[in-house]
């Protein structure tokens, strides 16, 4: 026999197991056995922050986005970009809602045109609590239900996790020091949300920019005063170039926290496996952005003085008091505003047990501070 010969009983043999197997795979398939799936690859989102590039704001949009690419080991992608990049910093929650984006990095009072509730995390006094407390809130007592039920009612399609605990914010930035209410008047004062109206009582002329602006409008008369945020946030921005005074303390946002945003119809579509990584992220990267904010802040505290010869005073009492008041009298003017109504009742009731809790527990920083360090004031009285 040739070769030949020999090996065609072979091939035809094989050919028929082929086929047969072909055939068995097929049925399988129609009696319901599991079929291979061929794998899509990674969930790509771009982002955008409201903060420049330069800002460690901008630095903690990466850290999370960092942290979720390397919990979901690459198969969801995230890539934020700077303020301005896609759209303007207030034209954040738009773009995440339509889509044009797929998620954002900012702060909920930057939306407070859309809706004045929103103000309530984070631009005011919040009842006296601090960020950390009223993020407490936000996950059990009740504010996670209410942001989502604010967001519906005025038809943003995002889903919104509040995030990271600011420490109390500075008054501002100052030609000269403010020493009495009446230091106000006439000011041309940058802030946001509802603090617009609380620095509006104590009779500064108001105008509400985006981080990145502010500088650039001071330096050129646009503006005498301003707030933005921290020690470190103020530097990096210029604002040591332009003023040699910063009123440390007030009640304008002492409790403000960022918001980490995802398009709803795009998160909604997201595994359940790819959910779960996205929320225990934000709470890892909450604890990491604090404890960051702790040892940055604290650095830059100190350059600030000793390189670019700010003066640091504390805001006086009776500026202090009389933000209280005026911010009262900016929350009354919103009584027909239902959901704002009730945001404000659920803080209240969460604050009056969790502050005084607080206030009783917490023993004063300043005892042991001197006892190790020495006597050391605090920020100079204006």
């Amino acid at each position: 026999m040739s070769k030949e010969q020999v090996k065609k009983p072979e091939t035809a043999s094989r050919r028929k197991f082929l086929t047969g197997a072909a055939a068995a795979t097929a049925g399988a398939a129609t009696l319901g056995f599991p079929t291979i799936v061929k794998a899509q690859g990674p969930i790509s989102m771009r982002w955008q922050s409201t903060w420049p590039s330069k800002d460690i704001f901008h630095e903690y949009a990466l850290d999370f986005a960092k942290k979720v690419n390397d919990m979901t080991g690459g198969d969801l992608r995230i890539e934020v970009l700077p303020a301005g990049a896609v759209v303007p910093a207030f034209g954040l929650i738009d773009a995440v809602s339509k889509g044009t984006l797929d998620g954002g990095h900012g702060v909920l009072v930057y939306h407070y045109g859309k809706q004045n509730a929103l103000a309530l995390w984070g631009s005011g006094p919040a009842y006296g609590m601090d960020a950390n407390t009223l993020l407490s809130w936000h996950k059990y007592g009740g504010g996670k239900e209410l942001l989502n039920k604010l967001y519906a009612s005025i038809g943003q399609n995002v889903v919104s996790f509040p995030y990271g605990p600011m420490p109390t914010q500075p008054l501002g930035w100052f030609k000269k020091p403010i020493t009495k209410v009446e230091d106000f008047k006439g000011l041309k004062f940058r802030t946001v949300g509802i603090s617009i109206d609380v620095f509006t009582g104590l009779g500064a002329a108001v105008n509400a920019l985006p981080g990145g602006e502010i500088v650039p409008a001071m330096d050129r008369g646009l503006l005498d005063a301003a707030e933005f945020n921290n020690a470190s946030s103020d530097r990096l921005l210029g604002f040591a170039d332009v003023s040699k005074v910063c009123m440390l303390q007030s009640y304008h946002q002492n409790a403000e926290q960022f918001e980490i945003t995802f398009n709803k119809t795009k998160y909604d579509a997201l595994p359940a496996k790819m959910k779960a990584i996205i929320e225990n992220a934000v709470e890892a990267a909450s604890s990491d952005m604090s404890w960051k904010a702790i040892h940055r802040y604290s650095q830059d505290y100190i350059e600030l003085q000793t390189k670019d010869k700010v003066r640091f005073y504390k805001t006086p009492d009776s500026v202090l008091a009389r933000q209280l008041v005026v911010y009262d009298q900016a929350a009354a003017k919103r009584k027909d505003n239902a959901i704002f109504r009730e945001v404000e009742a659920s803080q209240r009731k969460f604050a009056e047990r969790a502050v005084r809790w607080f206030l009783d527990t917490q023993v004063s920083s300043r005892m042991a501070y001197n006892h190790y360090f020495g006597k050391k004031a605090p920020a100079k009285k204006a």
